[in-house]
């Protein structure tokens, strides 16, 4: 009898447990809908995906529970609804655009959407606002308030510049371009500054090495830039002015969304115009700031075939016209010394995402490319008479031709049960084709390179409990330059403490092709001559190992958030690249890319955030760490060799402040600090500087201002945006630069300008 009464209560008790309700609803912003919203039961894993609409429909357990919307760009929304036995209950959500990134939805660190508390690696977010506060006129300048990203300057003349990512150069940064990485070799030396700041809805940024996803260059770091995603109807023109010092900067932006009425359908247009005269600080007529005028306009647009699947395409197109050096109204090869470029840059990409089997897989295809066509001189008219009438018979133009092609497919499928968890398996395939040709007849100089690499990547997202994550993946990558196939594990453990605390650990291997990257096809100034770097006959592959450590800690209070961050980060370089000094030859100094023994770079990054209602907010970053060569390297002939890294600071870092009392009135300041670093510094008759040395830089920090005012016109729909401020009040600046035409141009440290005050005027939909 008392077994009959236990399996009794035993079926009472699973029935009632598998006892469910429905609820049904709208996922909206503003009243517009969310297309493909994520709903789900908090502590589950049971969800759904709202269709184009915004509707959905899930089964829920009976009884009390939290239901939570999320989307990408929106604070995600949370609703306790009660027990309603066999009651459909309808359950709507309106989710605000997000202004701080703890709940935000990203897709970088794994390739596939989710929450940033739950992800395994650490993805920070740079969104439109933030780079509006800071009035960014490019990627360029958006990057340095990231932690543990540093965006130098890297030439006088022509003033390119790399982003480094935990100490580590420019060539170990994968930028992608909408999950696409379409940033060639050539593109990286001026792509970060032709990328205009309208263009951009949100940047992700992962620290360390995910090569086992993006492969080769992604040692350092991948920087994910998202263009404007079309949500509902709008516009928004802005006119800035900037006065460097007297020299002129116009700056025209312009952005507009149109959707259809079923929503299934949408696109976001922008154009941008600069154009800022040269800049000479120390009146030798050589500027320091190049002259720029640039064009962009492109598109990004949307399509929803059926409920299911999405069509997205983006097109971009860039022309900049570049010309620094002596500043006289000549034709280029008439100056002493000048740098001319002509950029005409094409970007597209194409992507298509099915889901299916009740949203528990999707499969994509998706297509990739960029076309550059450069004209460009890099020239110094020789000082003897006869070298003079040869460089006038022949003067050192020359031509770029790049291609880029990246095309694959990705499939994704989750198990509700796996190993007592849910996991999501992800995997796929895709190619990457690049060729750049390069060539100054003059100077017998030519880059012809076309780098092939087919690869294959698998990654297992375990969910294991709520609390608990274990991200498990592998790329093997087929380079046409390296001769056996590449192998690059991950592993990545996530322990959720509650849902304030979260502790990561990683670890990931990766490798860099024996090729030549941005600051290989970068042709200097140095020594009365040109500099340029070639690579050795018998160059190989770069291995790298990276170990990376983090607590995140975030609270949430009714009226106020805060939080910190403390990462570990280590990496070993085997045969790690440099740059060996092999002399003079009749143009100039001569460099050749070889492999050394190996590099360590390690260190710690800090953050902390606050955000009281909304109205004030604090963003901190700052990062200690050292880059070393296992062995002595030598950079300059005839000087001693040395560890340290060259032009990296052991110590920098970022904070920004906004305050926004109402929603008419805002102001913002942010601060950026560089400490010492070593750099080479080449001697030339007429430039200032007498010897060939190593330098230690000073410190600098850079501290500017942003206030605005929004007049509403209610009767036109219509803000009115009146702004103004100074960047880099305090003149922190370069005060020694080389002179002349023999100046050496890769002698360049500290911020990118001197003061500048600037004003503005934007126009937008309310």
């Amino acid at each position: 009898m008392r077994l009959l009464y236990i399996l009794f209560f035993a079926t009472v008790f699973a029935s009632a447990q598998d006892r469910l309700t429905t609820i049904y609803g709208k996922v909206t912003s503003d009243g517009i809908p969310v297309s493909f919203a994520s709903i789900y039961v908090a502590g589950t894993t049971n969800g759904v995906s709202a269709d184009k609409n915004g509707s959905y429909t899930l089964e829920v357990p009976v009884g009390e529970v939290i239901i939570i919307a999320q989307s990408q760009g929106y604070q995600s929304m949370r609703k306790t609804i009660g027990p309603n036995v066999g009651v459909t209950q309808e359950v709507n959500f309106d989710l605000s655009e997000s202004k701080h990134s703890l709940d935000e939805v990203v897709v970088t660190g794994t390739r596939t959407e989710k929450r940033r508390t739950d992800s395994p690696v650490i993805v920070n977010l740079i969104n439109s606002e933030t780079l509006d506060k800071v009035v960014a006129a490019n990627l360029s300048e958006g990057l340095r308030f990231q932690p543990g990203l540093r965006v130098e300057t890297d030439c006088q003349t022509c003033n390119y510049t790399q982003l480094r990512m935990n100490g580590l150069q420019g060539g170990y940064s994968q930028i992608l371009i909408n999950g696409r990485p379409v940033f060639s070799p050539l593109t990286g030396l001026y792509g970060l500054e032709q990328i205009p700041v309208n263009m951009i809805e949100r940047i992700e940024v992962v620290r360390g090495g995910v090569s086992a996803l993006y492969g080769s260059s992604a040692i350092g770091g991948t920087v994910n830039v998202i263009t404007k995603i079309p949500k509902k109807d709008a516009y928004d023109i802005t006119y800035t002015f900037q006065d460097i010092e007297g020299t002129s900067d116009h700056i025209l932006n312009g952005n507009a969304t149109v959707v259809n009425e079923s929503y299934n359908a949408g696109a976001t247009f922008f154009v941008s115009h600069r154009d800022r005269e040269t800049y000479d600080v120390n009146g030798d007529n050589f500027s320091e700031l190049p002259e720029l005028k640039n064009n962009s306009f492109g598109m990004n647009a949307f399509y929803l075939p059926t409920e299911n699947s999405k069509l997205e395409l983006s097109i971009s197109s860039i022309n900049e016209y570049r010309y620094g050096g002596e500043m006289v109204e000549k034709a280029a090869y008439l100056t002493e010394q000048s740098e001319e470029r002509t950029h005409n840059v094409l970007i597209g990409s194409l992507d298509y995402q099915v889901n299916f089997n009740e949203d528990k897989s999707s499969f994509i295809l998706y297509y990739g490319a960029q076309q550059t066509d450069r004209d460009h001189y890099t020239g110094i008219i020789p000082d003897e008479q006869e070298e003079q009438q040869q460089f006038f018979e022949d003067p050192p133009y020359g031509i770029s031709e790049v291609v880029t092609h990246q095309g694959g497919t990705q499939y994704n499928h989750k198990f509700d049960s796996f190993l007592g968890g849910t996991t999501v398996v992800t995997g796929g395939v895709e190619y990457m084709y690049d060729d750049v040709y390069d060539e100054i007849e003059s100077y017998n100089y030519l880059i012809d390179q076309t780098t092939k690499n087919l690869g294959f990547f698998v990654q297992n997202d375990w969910d294991i409990t709520e609390h608990l994550n274990f991200l498990s993946g592998f790329r093997i990558d087929k380079h046409n330059l390296v001769d056996t196939p590449i192998f690059s594990p991950r592993l990545s453990l996530l322990y959720k403490l509650e849902e304030t605390t979260q502790f990561r650990l990683g670890w990931g291997t990766g490798f860099r092709a024996p090729q030549a990257f941005d600051t290989d096809l970068h042709i200097a100034f140095a020594g009365g001559g040109i500099s340029r770097i070639s690579l050795s006959d018998d160059l190989k592959e770069e291995r790298s190992n990276s170990f990376t450590a983090s607590i995140n800690y975030d609270k949430a209070m009714e009226h106020f958030i805060a939080g910190f961050t403390v990462e570990g980060f280590y990496t070993h370089l085997d045969d790690a690249f440099f740059q060996f000094p092999l002399g003079e030859d009749e143009f100039g100094e001569r460099f050749e890319k070889r492999n050394g023994t190996g590099a360590t770079v390690k260190g710690i990054t800090l953050e902390g955030r606050a955000n009281f209602d909304y109205v004030f907010q604090v963003d901190t970053g700052f990062t200690i760490q050292s880059s070393l060569f296992d062995d002595p390297v030598e950079n300059i002939e005839g000087l001693e060799p040395k560890r340290e890294f060259l032009r990296t600071p052991n110590t920098y870092g970022y904070a920004t402040f906004t305050y926004t009392p109402t929603k008419k009135i805002s102001a913002s300041a942010n601060l950026v600090y560089t400490g010492p670093m070593d750099i080479a510094h080449f001697a030339a008759e007429g430039s200032g500087q007498d010897i060939d040395e190593y330098y230690k830089t000073p410190s600098f920090t850079e501290v500017s201002l942003r206030v605005g005012y929004t007049f509403d016109l209610p009767k036109v729909e219509t803000g009115l945006e009146i702004f103004t401020g100074v960047k880099n009040i305090t003149n922190s600046y370069q005060d020694d630069f080389d002179i002349g035409k023999n100046r050496d141009s890769n002698y360049v440290y500290g911020p990118s300008a001197p003061r500048t005050f600037f004003v503005g005027l934007r126009i937008k939909s309310l």
